[in-house]
């Protein structure tokens, strides 16, 4: 064989190698966006869209997250420490009535002593907080990001950035999504991936009772009074 022919072969080789090598790399890559897609939820296109549509870039936060507080493991409430949040989140529902804004800020600070109490980073490290929240709660996640964002805006309307009493209580609504799946007893290990469907949407809808749900504000607009 000639040392013309044994070159090409070389040549003809490597090719194949480093084609190879390309082609596992974005099968790799490709089913870790499946895979990241399938864990976070809402929260992946939020984040693409706040890295201006870089996939790549949104990805490796994501990833990120994962590798920082995927290991953590929910601590499972109380009973009747499970009843007290319910009791606090109803009173704070009770209050947007007239007290829109107060209303918001305690449903954020509740949120935050719920996620703290659940084992999650606590102690003021909100965006600590937020980004392992996404982890394991990534479908109702922006609800507390949503909430937290009103509660720290003020009330009178959207020129100068301020939330009208309508977007609080838009915000009370996704937060009480965010607030019931939290709550709710985790029976899988902490990488499980958030419910969705129609298991997720009994879980999320107010309950009712005589035909009435317990949350005449997020139905009845015009209860909520403009401060």
């Amino acid at each position: 064989m000639s040392t013309g022919l044994i070159i090409a072969l070389i040549v003809i080789v490597a090719a194949v190698v480093v084609v190879a090598a390309t082609l596992t790399v974005r099968a790799r890559g490709t089913r870790g966006g499946h895979s990241l897609k399938r864990r976070f939820g809402p929260e992946y296109d939020r984040t693409v869209v706040r890295h201006d549509g870089d996939t790549k870039a949104a990805e490796r936060e994501l990833a990120e997250r994962v590798e920082r507080h995927g290991a953590l493991q929910e601590r499972p409430l109380e009973p009747a420490e499970r009843e007290r949040f319910k009791a606090r989140w109803t009173a704070a529902q009770e209050r947007f009535v007239d007290s829109p804004q107060e209303a918001v800020a305690e449903a954020d600070r509740l949120l935050s002593e719920l996620a703290g109490a659940r084992g999650f980073p606590a102690d003021g490290q909100y965006e600590e907080q937020l980004d392992a929240l996404s982890v394991h709660h990534g479908h109702h996640v922006h609800g507390y990001r949503r909430v937290h964002r009103a509660a720290r805006a003020p009330l009178g309307g959207a020129p100068e950035g301020r939330a009208s009493t309508e977007e609080l209580r838009e915000s009370m609504v996704e937060a009480r999504d965010f607030f019931e799946d939290l709550l709710t007893p985790a029976h899988h290990d902490s990488g499980r991936h958030r419910a969705t469907g129609s298991s997720r949407s009994r879980r999320s809808a107010p309950a009712r009772t005589g035909g009435r749900t317990h949350l005449p504000w997020a139905l009845e607009r015009h209860h909520a009074k403009e401060s």
